[in-house]
């Protein structure tokens, strides 16, 4: 990992920022997205999106920005490893990663809440990919499940995940129980900062992982949106 990573520099570093600098998210309408990230996908994915069931069933820049990341620097590893992601929408991440690795030797997981499940299940459909990814439900906070705990996962994927302050502790806590679970797993999470509270759980993130900021040639022009993508991986 050494090789892809390095200390965030102070002038894109988020805990740099005192002001509430992003403006409001803007909502769409239901339909269905295709996205190729600039050829990355031979075939691009399809997404339907529709927010009846919460703002997770839109695309988001973090989303996009992580699944990008994953194609473009750590496809060869994604082969092989136990995926698994977090509040995961309508699944663009995990779904990206399963449609760019040309195999996978295990299920991805891709996770979020009960009132998500029935759209990500439509959009690994949407697909066909069926065969190589599950949708499943996860609560953070809550005990991980034994289907999670036989998984094992060695990649966590994590987009837009800090948008609502009192899930702050219960994602933590699930990232950490992911963390104890496999202790070389590597937490891989992006994040737009659209309010000052969002910094409390990056402050928090640092004092229970290495935190770490991943390399990336779109960080200029990704920074300057104040999207922010590091690596958590366990404290030495």
């Amino acid at each position: 990992m050494s090789s892809k990573e390095r200390s965030p520099s102070p002038e894109f570093d988020p805990l740099a920022f005192g002001e509430d600098l992003a403006p409001l998210p803007e909502y769409k309408a239901a339909g269905t997205t295709e996205v190729d990230f600039a050829g990355l996908l031979g075939e691009p994915l399809k997404l339907h999106e529709d927010l009846k069931s919460g703002c997770g069933g839109q695309l988001w820049p973090a989303g996009m920005v992580l699944a990008k990341h994953m194609l473009r620097y750590h496809r060869e590893r994604l082969q092989s490893a136990r995926i698994l992601e977090l509040g995961a929408g309508g699944g663009v991440v995990g779904l990206t990663v399963a449609r760019g690795c040309a195999s996978l030797d295990h299920p991805l997981y891709i996770t979020d809440m009960v009132e998500m499940e029935s759209l990500m299940q439509h959009n690994i459909t949407l697909n066909g990919l069926d065969d190589r990814v599950r949708a499943r439900v996860l609560n953070w906070g809550q005990s991980l499940s034994d289907e999670i705990l036989d998984l094992k996962p060695d990649i966590i994927l994590a987009a837009d995940c800090v948008y609502f302050e009192p899930a702050f502790p219960l994602l933590l806590q699930t990232l950490q129980d992911l963390i104890a679970l496999v202790p070389s797993a590597t937490i891989f999470f992006c994040f737009k900062k659209r309010r000052r509270a969002d910094m409390q759980f990056l402050k928090a993130a640092r004092k229970a992982f290495t935190v770490t900021e991943a390399v990336d040639e779109d960080r200029p022009v990704f920074s300057r949106e104040n999207l922010f993508l590091y690596t958590f991986s366990q404290k030495k």
